[in-house]
């Protein structure tokens, strides 16, 4: 008994002492810092567009845009509840602009994508280029670029926005800074990125493939709906994600932006996919159609405007009663940066 006493006192002395130093033992954490599975904090979850349009409207009469400099209801993950978080890595929030409003010039390290959902006819203007926005456009607001929006039309207009937020927050490299004028200058004609970039032709003298992020920032749903249209023709579909496009960068065929995947995708009418999954959390948002979205065992019906989320390493199928559009981001250019990204179909 007096050897075992001896041993513990030995031990507690020893874990004290160390203490002072700020030292810890690892084999006491070893489990949950290198873990046999990928572990998130993330849930998956659906915002029924039915329930938050509402809201999102409502907060219209709550504060204007100036005042908010940008008017957002957060999309919280209910596993991350005040932590402003989709899934570990990324964010997510409803923004409204309302007619006659501006959302004063600013930039910000962070790079952000918009999303059109509902509404035509609100613009916004990046880098001294305005462009018109309309439901399923996919604009992109590159990282330290000035960038502002207005709504010259006669209707409220609600996007998604999508933001690296955690992941600069995790490098400590968070800068943000107020042009101090409502407005920037427009020195571009609507379109110019993408005749420049966006048609199969590049400038011979004004080229620099080293760029990471893609100089299109304004990529129009028609164009892309009838990208879709034309494939789904094609015998073969991806067996869980149907036709499934990814948004590239002109100059050299990467990612539209270098920490956020983008996604447009084609489930055909009575698709019943098979399981997947990836280390990537994944935010989709529905443009087209209804149908469900199986992740692990728990159904999620979804139609046009909701948005969910997938966790990333969670198993899920996608099932439609007819044809379905749907749009989605994750983190998947920085894990694949890094050699983390990992996906498996599942039988």
């Amino acid at each position: 008994m007096e050897n075992n006493n001896t041993t513990n006192n030995f031990k507690n002395n020893f874990y004290n002492d160390i203490k002072q130093l700020h030292l810890a033992p690892l084999w006491e954490v070893l489990s949950n810092l290198v873990t046999t599975s990928p572990k998130t904090k993330a849930v998956p979850h659906l915002w029924k567009w039915e329930n938050i349009k509402k809201h999102v409207l409502t907060s219209g009469e709550v504060i204007s845009a100036e005042e908010a400099e940008r008017r957002v209801l957060i999309l919280e993950n209910p596993g991350m509840k005040g932590e402003s978080k989709i899934t570990d890595t990324l964010y997510a929030g409803l923004q409204l602009i309302l007619p006659g409003e501006i959302a004063p010039s600013h930039r910000h390290t962070q790079s952000a994508l918009r999303f059109i959902i509902d509404g035509n006819g609100a613009y916004t203007t990046v880098d001294g280029e305005k462009t018109t926005m309309l439901p399923g456009d996919f604009i992109i607001t590159p990282s330290w670029t000035w960038h502002d929006h207005g709504n010259e039309s006669d209707e409220p207009m609600i996007w998604l926005d999508g933001l690296d937020i955690p992941i600069i927050q995790q490098f400590t490299s968070s800068f943000t800074e107020r042009l101090g004028q409502k407005t920037q200058i427009i020195n571009k004609p609507e379109g110019d990125s993408l005749a420049r970039f966006g048609s199969g032709l590049l400038p011979v003298n004004n080229i620099s493939l080293n760029n990471k992020v893609s100089p299109v920032f304004s990529y129009p749903y028609s164009r892309t709906r009838e990208a879709l249209e034309k494939m789904k023709n094609r015998d073969k579909w991806d067996e869980s994600h149907g036709i499934r496009l990814k948004y590239t960068n002109p100059l050299n065929g990467g990612h539209a932006i270098p920490t956020m995947a983008t996604f447009m995708q084609l489930l055909p009418k009575s698709f019943s996919g098979k399981y997947s999954r990836s280390t990537d959390g994944t935010i989709y948002c529905v443009i087209e159609g209804f149908g469900e979205t199986v992740i692990g065992e728990e159904k999620y019906n979804w139609s046009k405007g909701d948005v969910f989320v997938v966790p990333g390493w969670f198993k899920f199928k996608h099932n439609t009663q007819e044809e379905a559009v749907l749009f989605s981001y994750s983190d998947r250019p920085v894990q694949e940066m890094l050699g983390l990204f990992r996906e498996e179909v599942m039988e």
